[in-house]
């Protein structure tokens, strides 16, 4: 059951067509929307981001049913837990632009957020602006009072100063399965424009390396290539890619925000830098592939968007070479069965690997 004190209600606003618009524009600056101030409306978001497969993150986020198992209690418990403590080192009031990522775990997320400004307000005449990645993040920033704005919207050359997202699993090195949601475009987009990407999750994303308990990559892919792109992907080794369907109650692939499919592709556990550096070969050769490799192999693949491995640069290393930011988390904040929070970072992979 879940206790009362981790039960976060989220009532859902009106359309953005129903809302009234923003007092101020980005350029004037203007308050926060904390307190009741005046919300933003969509910024020409879609209102159809990601609906079709992250309604369920709010149901979970929000549910009071004292038949919930022991189980999802400890790992909301824990998803909270590890959002709490992300925001608390790393969200500032006078931050101006915040990615605000589409996995389960950003609701704590927001949550944390609004109460970190409710208790510091930002500087007068000073408006944080939080950017989604899809259509259940834009609802979960709009329901805490917060303002989103698109990132088509986004002004000129400004970069976010952190963006905070979950993932499907992270390795010991910080690389991540994301696209779960379906979503992976606009969040690689959002963490490769952001100073550092801040990653929330719980203890069953924690793993050595990736695809051992998270079982394929997600792949968005053109809906007229998605034959030939299963095709080449059982060619370099993936047992037995396939197109994701819609829930039994829609038939059919899910769409994307892009209108482009998805593609799930199982392949055995990825090599990391450590495993290259004791010799192992990574390059697909038996069907055995590093990260970094894999990754490059199936962006070539004609028809494919993107690939769900958030790998490379962190934001620290892409600000360094006069990049915007990476997609690779600076650091990982993993919410434990035990109560506590276990923080991965930077440091700690740089130790792992010298």
């Amino acid at each position: 059951m879940v206790q009362p004190h981790l039960r976060l209600h989220l009532h859902l606003p009106p359309s953005p067509r129903d809302e009234g618009q923003a007092g101020n524009s980005i350029a004037n600056g203007g308050a926060s929307a904390i307190g009741g101030r005046e919300r933003a409306s969509g910024h020409n978001l879609e209102s159809s981001q990601c609906r079709h497969v992250t309604r369920k993150y709010l149901r979970t986020a929000t549910t009071t049913n004292p038949t919930m198992s022991a189980e999802l209690s400890a790992v909301e418990s824990a998803k909270r837990k590890a959002a709490y403590r992300a925001v608390a080192e790393h969200f500032r009031s006078d931050m101006r632009f915040v990615g605000i990522g589409s996995g389960s775990t950003i609701v704590y997320g927001v949550e944390a957020i609004k109460e970190h400004l409710q208790k510091n307000p930002p500087p007068a005449n000073h408006m944080n602006w939080f950017v989604p990645t899809g259509w259940n993040s834009r609802k979960v920033i709009e329901a805490a009072g917060l303002i989103p704005i698109a990132f088509d919207s986004l002004p000129g050359d400004s970069v976010m100063d952190v963006c905070f997202d979950g993932a499907d699993e992270v390795d010991e090195e910080l690389n991540c399965i994301k696209g779960g949601g379906a979503c992976l475009f606009q969040e690689k987009l959002v963490a490769c424009r952001s100073k550092k990407f801040v990653c929330i999750a719980d203890y069953r994303k924690n793993q050595k390396r990736l695809l051992t308990q998270w079982p394929s990559i997600p792949i968005e892919v053109a809906p007229i290539a998605h034959a030939s792109v299963l095709k080449e992907l059982k060619a370099i080794g993936s047992p037995d890619p396939k197109l994701r369907e819609q829930t039994v109650a829609k038939a059919g692939p899910i769409q994307t925000d892009q209108s482009f499919y998805i593609i799930d592709a199982p392949f055995p556990k990825l090599l990391t830098t450590l495993d290259a550096k004791n010799g192992m070969d990574g390059s697909g050769k038996n069907g055995q592939w590093d990260i970094t490799t894999l990754a490059e192999r199936i962006k070539q693949m004609s028809g494919v968007l993107e690939v769900g491995l958030f790998h490379g640069m962190n934001g620290y290393e892409a600000q360094a070479a006069g990049l915007p930011g990476g997609q690779k988390p600076v650091a990982v904040y993993f919410g434990m069965e035990d109560g506590e929070v276990l923080k991965r970072d930077v440091k700690d992979v740089a130790e792992l690997i010298k």
